[in-house]
């Protein structure tokens, strides 16, 4: 369905600490614009510093999505971030708004853009039958590495949810998932042109931000907020394995002194960033590539 005319999007990408929050609402202000937060911890209520999630006073007045969506111990993939886009695309076009997605996390914008194939419902029974192939979930990896070896080569053998995903399509469909893609091409959720501008930092000054951010978080209260969520939640929700909850909770093991936290913290962070970056320049095309100041010159 194409959009409205005087309906407006773009994207804000960078890798974290580069500022696109303060940015970006900047932007939302000149737009008349909601944002969409495309980050895999923001997502999460509970779990505020950190994420480095937008603060109440940072938002201003601007409405923001994808962010106290839900809970630690739910489950999440890229198709929750498409189902968000398109209910506030609709929310946007409604009510006469435009609309700014920061890419926090850029594969989900990648997807937005590409598409996903729409996958099968799956039954109860093959839920409880794909159960007791995963009791030996390498035998199933190798099962299925034979019957669809190109499809089963981009998984890790140890990538649980992956097989999992890749058996209950060939239980429900009898179709490996090769042929079933095929027959189900992806779908883009964002079908007109997207102007996307990228964030860039010299790798040196990005971290010092890194380093300081980090300090930050442990004075407003990193440790105390890792507690409750250790408490309320648990270990094993897939968000207690994030940068700065798993080096806090070797922290609280005794494993590390405070200095090597900050420090643990800070590396972890900077080699994301420089994972993100490496991603951003490499997946997307027609970038607007700048500092904050030159985009937001630009933008504003």
């Amino acid at each position: 369905m194409p959009y409205p005319k005087n309906f407006q999007q773009i994207a804000l990408i960078g890798p974290t600490a580069s500022g696109k929050t303060a940015l970006s609402v900047k932007v939302a202000h000149k737009m008349n614009a909601y944002i969409l937060s495309l980050d895999s911890l923001s997502i999460y209520k509970d779990i505020n510093i950190v994420s480095a999630k937008p603060t109440v006073e940072e938002r201003q007045d601007i409405q923001h999505f994808g962010i106290d969506y839900i809970y630690p111990n739910e489950n999440f993939d890229v198709t929750t971030f498409i189902k968000l886009y398109k209910n506030i695309q609709n929310k946007c076009i409604q009510e006469n708004k435009n609309l700014v997605i920061i890419g926090g996390t850029s594969f989900y914008l990648k997807m937005l853009i590409d598409g996903i194939s729409e996958l099968p419902t799956i039954s109860e029974s093959t839920l409880l039958e794909a159960e007791i192939y995963l009791k030996d979930i390498q035998k199933t990896y190798t099962w299925l590495s034979k019957i669809d070896k190109a499809y089963m080569s981009n998984i890790a053998s140890n990538d649980r949810y992956r097989i999992e995903k890749a058996l209950c399509i060939y239980l429900e469909t009898k179709h490996i998932p090769t042929e079933y893609f095929a027959v189900h091409p992806p779908i883009p959720s964002i079908s007109s042109l997207l102007p996307i501008y990228q964030i860039s930092w010299d790798r040196a000054l990005l971290r010092e931000r890194i380093s300081q951010r980090t300090k930050n978080m442990l004075e407003d209260g990193l440790i105390d907020e890792i507690c409750m969520l250790e408490k309320k939640y648990g270990r094993s929700p897939n968000c207690m394995k994030s940068i700065g909850i798993v080096e806090t909770l070797q922290y609280l093991d005794g494993n590390y002194n405070r200095k090597m936290l900050i420090d643990k913290i800070t590396t972890n962070t900077a080699r994301l960033a420089k994972r993100q970056t490496t991603f951003n320049n490499s997946q997307f095309n027609n970038v607007t590539k700048g500092s904050v100041d030159a985009l937001e010159k630009i933008l504003l």
